[in-house]
């Protein structure tokens, strides 16, 4: 299981690249960073939406705040697996996580009737609260499973520094209130490695020069949002967004 705070605060950008780009990446970093100790895993979401698909076409407008609320599972879950309820929000590019963590059964009991889960641990009280406003506020229901497989890195002298790159970046729409697992279509054929940056302030100069050496930059690219302008929207009911 992956070891994860429940509460936390950085700034992330993605980057689209080419399988070639992604092996010259990735001999260039062994001088700087490691892959964390879970290698190859798989990352499952369920993604929580208004029935109209509100907070995505809120979020698709880059609005200085936005939210988005999932379940979450490192892997393909076993009964005795914990999965985390997270609420991920965006202010002036600074990401938010908020999560709590639940067995598995009880995320399946939660997919199914949501307003109902009971927690025991009091220091989850104030996100459990959170999450039941963002319900009642939004009438939230499960709308899309989004997985891909990641592998991550840490900078040796910056823990907090990491990058990831996800592969096989797949969705599906139908079966999300039973069981959590990763059996969908590629989202994005067109890209082979997506790579996420990490971190609490400015870039490593040795990374910002490397990314400058291998003409790597910046892309806007939201997992969800692809997903949903994809496959998802109906086009007479989102000519008004920008």
């Amino acid at each position: 299981m992956v070891k994860l705070k429940k509460c936390f605060q950085r700034k992330e950008k993605k980057y689209a690249l080419t399988d070639k780009q992604y092996k010259q990446l990735r001999e260039e970093l062994a001088h700087y960073m490691q892959e964390d100790e879970y290698g190859l895993h798989t990352i499952i979401s369920i993604y929580f939406d208004t029935k109209q698909y509100d907070m995505i076409r809120h979020s698709i407008t880059k609005p200085v705040y936005k939210e988005k609320f999932r379940i979450r599972s490192y892997g393909v879950p076993q009964n005795e697996s914990d999965v985390f309820l997270e609420i991920k929000k965006k202010v002036e590019g600074v990401v938010y996580k908020r999560r709590i963590a639940l067995p598995y059964l009880a995320a399946k009991s939660y997919l199914q009737h949501p307003h109902n889960l009971k927690l025991t641990a009091p220091k989850d009280h104030q996100i459990k609260q959170e999450i039941d406003w963002l319900f009642a506020r939004k009438k939230l229901e499960p709308k899309v499973m989004i997985a891909y497989d990641r592998r991550a890195l840490f900078a040796a002298d910056d823990p907090d520094f990491r990058v990831t790159f996800d592969f096989n970046i797949r969705y599906r729409k139908e079966s999300l209130h039973h069981e959590l697992n990763d059996l969908g279509q590629r989202v994005a054929p067109e890209i082979d490695v997506l790579m996420e940056v990490k971190a609490l302030g400015a870039y490593p100069l040795w990374f910002s020069e490397i990314l400058t050496k291998l003409a790597i930059y910046p892309t806007s690219f939201s997992k969800y949002a692809q997903t949903y302008q994809r496959y998802l929207y109906c086009k007479e009911d989102f000519s008004h967004v920008v």
